[in-house]
């Protein structure tokens, strides 16, 4: 931590968890004891890199003074960036369409249950106790934590493996199935462990302006171990050979949204932080994480709009003035678009600020889209895991049609996370919630007939495996898909995750953080550091 005492010209620069403040941000000096974050996991020497702050007296107008920064968007990036900034001091408002705050982390209940719309799997807990801990906060001042244990339950084509908490436990049973992946499991996360340490420590933490933010001798140093060259595929089969370990050790990658083949190895700093880190659910749900953030964000004087959607951002003599609502100009100094990238860009931003064109855009690889059913089940499922990955077809099929030749899936691969094994405040009593999750395409035609036979197919293997005619018991059923995420989101292609993280769409290859339009920045999962 540094104290910084404000007067009239003090710098200083420094980094928060989510999102690098702009450039000569003007602060309001009212705040005479301003406290920056800088990461503790950034070399000092690094700081250099970060952005400045310069205190000077604010300006008035004739009308109310202007916000500060107004922030579009309330996902986890829009009240990261909100509360940070305005621990600094800046008078933040948040401007969220919805009448709930979260974004994608929404939550709605039906019939007696309470469904996280989004987010299910909570890994890396250091980076959410970092977060918290910042604003002299403990995660576990506002949700508990439980690990789980299994982490959660794949289902083979040849029958059902649960991942156990722990190496020690996961490399016996990894040896069970391949003699010597238990010792190769050992040697591959310890590899991995490297990667997250560089990576999260070094990289993720910059804003990603240049290539010469990662021309530092230690860097370079360490590159070599990070195999930004060679594909998580190659990677992953240098190591296991039985194909239900390569299948389980190539699973993060679809939180990525890319192929194994078109990932760099580097991430297999995901299967560091899924098995030694852990897989973790808090209590009430995952949208008590939102709530924590918005609770840290209220403390520190952060004002929230809900159901109030922004059309465009408006621009003065060349500099931000503020976001345009109903109609009405919000003025702000700054403005931090924490929404969709490119709906920021290429319809809210005046056009002559616009950095990247129409086919800058076609061009982006994106991530997968989701087709989600949300179920209540009025009777309990003995045997059901938290999460349940079912892996029983061909998992290269099911790639091939959302990257090379985009389609709705033949016999798609798919997902099913049932809080309520864990947590009975989601359902009723005796009863079960149910999240559904298929991978799709993105930017395909929405296709009901096509949704509705992989939820026929998808039931048709649960019920298989369960021994259980779960659609006699279903009481609620909700679909969301494609035009869902344009609609709530503005999602471009409907995409669920952002970009995939291919190797030209990584670090400073990714859209820029800062815009055309000074004043503007962006924030999120289409921009450093990404999902």
């Amino acid at each position: 931590m540094v104290s910084i005492s404000g007067t009239s010209q003090v710098r200083k620069r420094f980094r928060t968890a989510s999102i690098f403040l702009p450039r000569k941000l003007k602060i309001p000096p009212t705040n005479p004891s301003l406290i920056p974050y800088i990461d503790p996991l950034i070399p000092k020497e690094d700081i250099e890199h970060y952005m400045d702050l310069v205190v000077v007296p604010s300006p008035m107008s004739h009308n109310a003074p202007p916000l500060d920064v107004a922030v579009i968007g309330s996902g986890f990036a829009g009240l990261a960036a909100a509360a940070t900034l305005a621990k600094a001091g800046l008078n933040v408002a948040v401007y969220e369409q919805h009448d709930q705050l979260g974004g994608r982390a929404r939550r709605f209940d039906a019939e007696g249950f309470r469904f996280d719309m989004g987010p299910s799997w909570y890994w890396m807990p250091d980076v959410f106790d970092r977060y918290f801990s910042y604003f002299g906060r403990r995660v576990d001042e506002f949700y508990d934590l439980v690990r789980l244990d299994p982490s959660y339950r794949v289902e083979f084509e040849q029958g059902p493996f649960d991942v156990p908490a722990g190496i020690p436990a996961l490399a016996r049973a990894f040896e069970a199935i391949e003699p010597g992946a238990g010792q190769a499991l050992e040697s591959f996360l310890a590899e991995a462990k490297v990667k997250y340490d560089v990576g999260m420590g070094r990289f993720v933490n910059k804003p990603a302006h240049s290539i010469l933010e990662f021309a530092k001798l230690d860097i370079l140093k360490d590159a070599p171990r990070l195999q930004l060259l060679r594909s998580f595929s190659d990677h992953v089969r240098k190591h296991f050979k039985d194909p239900r370990l390569i299948q389980l050790m190539e699973f993060p990658v679809l939180f990525l949204g890319s192929k194994p083949q078109t990932t760099p190895a580097l991430y297999s700093l995901m299967n560091y932080a899924d098995t030694a880190l852990g897989t973790w659910y808090p209590m009430g749900g995952m949208h008590g994480i939102v709530e924590a953030m918005v609770s840290v964000a209220k403390d520190q004087g952060v004002q929230f709009h809900c159901g109030q959607a922004v059309d465009g951002i408006v621009e003065r003599g060349g500099k931000t003035e503020g976001i345009q609502v109903a109609g009405q100009t919000v003025r702000a100094r700054h403005v931090i678009a924490a929404c969709d990238y490119h709906h920021a860009e290429q319809h809210l931003m005046p056009a002559k600020f616009r950095r990247y064109n129409a086919r800058y855009w076609d061009k982006r690889s994106m991530s997968p889209s989701s087709l989600l059913f949300y179920l209540g089940v009025d009777r309990k499922l003995p045997g059901l895991k938290h999460h349940t990955l079912f892996f029983d077809t061909s998992f290269d099929a099911h790639a091939e049609e959302i990257y090379d030749r985009p389609d709705w899936p033949e016999d798609p691969l798919f997902y099913v996370c049932a809080p309520s094994v864990t947590d009975s405040s989601v359902a009723p009593e005796g009863c079960e919630n149910i999240f559904l999750l298929v991978p799709i395409a993105p930017g395909i035609e929405h296709d009901e007939a096509a949704c509705d036979r992989i939820f026929g197919q998808i039931m048709d293997r649960l019920e298989a495996k369960m021994d259980i005619p779960v659609r006699d018991h279903i009481v609620y059923r909700r679909q969301y898909a494609h035009k869902e995420f344009i609609a709530d989101y503005n999602a471009f292609k409907g995409n669920a995750y952002g970009l995939a993280n291919t190797l030209n769409q990584t670090a400073f290859l990714k859209p820029k953080l800062k815009s055309k339009l000074p004043g503007t920045y962006f924030a999120g999962q289409l921009t450093t550091p990404g999902p």
